[in-house]
């Protein structure tokens, strides 16, 4: 009777968000959307996470039910098998920057499960130059961003998964820091058709961010007249923006499954609240559950965008009631070159 009922509230959703795309594709012109592009501050929760996600083009709201799904998906976190699951991954970014995302979760049995996430971005230090020091003053530089997150996750029934992510957000760039709070929700739903998952998600929901320190003050002479005050305290006034909000629908169809061969496709919507609409799509073929390979391209409809094709494979090792798991993915990310992430996970 559940499983009666969840369904057609699922097939709504589905409905209502291909509705969406399609009306906003006719009625919104292209320069709406690009207006919208850099209007968001803490782009580095953009970085996705998990080299087995890059591999299939990032189409994996509906299939994450490991670890990494407290970035994709919090709800697939209540769908990790035996006590839990831990990963670390890591990335040389663009630019020579890094991305570091560690995770891990514990299973609570009927209660739920619950998971902790940390994700860094850091930016290589470099010398403090100005205009009458155009040399550099002797100081350097950093810019380091982080985010800790805590996710609740629970199967309601057999078939539907719900969960939630809080968490706290700071970017610090020399002196500068801005902090803000954010949360994520997350939907998995295995339909009657067991072959076909539906995934959603509403990523980076939270406040503002304001940048602040001691680089914005300063002394100022308001009024030219000799004789007046000459050093009146102030301070530069900065504005609050956004974070990267994001909302993703994904299907995940399991297409073939015996002993020896598995074959899932996937593919996910997206639709940033700083950039336009667009698809990733991806496909995994799994041989004999140890070797997995795959393929999947980014940013489909997506316009004057430098991402494209991907790739990657996977190694499991099951030992001693664990299964250990080497994943590796690459992103082509066009005039920037490319990136290469490295996963390592193990589920207790």
């Amino acid at each position: 009777m559940k499983r009666n009922r969840i369904f057609p509230v699922i097939v709504m959703m589905v409905l209502l968000w291909g509705g969406r795309f399609g009306l906003h594709a006719q009625t919104q012109p292209n320069l709406a959307d690009v207006d919208r592009v850099g209007t968001t501050a803490a782009q580095f929760l953009k970085i996705p996470a998990g080299a087995r996600a890059i591999g299939l083009g990032g189409a994996y709201s509906a299939l994450a039910t490991d670890i990494s799904a407290v970035y994709w998906n919090p709800a697939g976190i209540a769908r990790i098998g035996g006590n839990g699951e831990s990963i670390f991954n890591h990335a040389n970014w663009l630019a020579d920057t890094k991305y570091d995302f560690a995770a891990f979760s514990v299973n609570l049995g009927l209660m739920g499960s619950v998971a902790a996430h940390i994700i860094s971005f850091s930016v290589p230090e470099d010398v403090v130059r100005t205009i009458e020091h155009p040399d550099g003053t002797g100081e350097v530089w950093r810019a380091n961003m982080i985010a800790i997150g805590v996710t609740y996750a629970r199967n309601l029934t057999d078939r539907f998964s719900i969960g939630f992510t809080g968490k706290y957000v700071q970017e610090t760039i020399y002196a500068m820091t801005a902090r803000g709070a954010a949360m994520d929700i997350g939907f998995m739903y295995t339909t009657p058709y067991d072959k076909l998952v539906i995934g959603a998600a509403i990523s980076n929901f939270g406040t503002k961010m304001h940048i602040i320190g001691r680089n914005l003050y300063f002394n100022a002479d308001p009024l030219p007249e000799p004789g007046t005050v000459d050093a009146v305290p102030s301070e530069y006034r900065t504005g609050y923006y956004d974070m990267p909000l994001g909302l993703r629908f994904g299907l995940a169809w399991h297409a073939y499954k015996s002993e020896n061969l598995k074959v899932v496709a996937v593919l996910d919507g997206n639709e940033p609240n700083d950039n336009s609409q667009y698809y990733n799509t991806g496909v995994e073929v799994g041989i004999r559950d140890m070797l997995f390979l795959r393929a999947g391209y980014r940013a489909i409809l997506l316009e004057n965008s430098e991402q494209g094709l991907t790739f990657g494979f996977g190694i499991r090792y099951d030992a001693v009631g664990t299964n250990l798991k080497f994943d590796f993915g690459w992103a082509d990310y066009g005039r920037l070159n490319n990136v290469q992430f490295v996963s390592l996970s193990i589920r207790y």
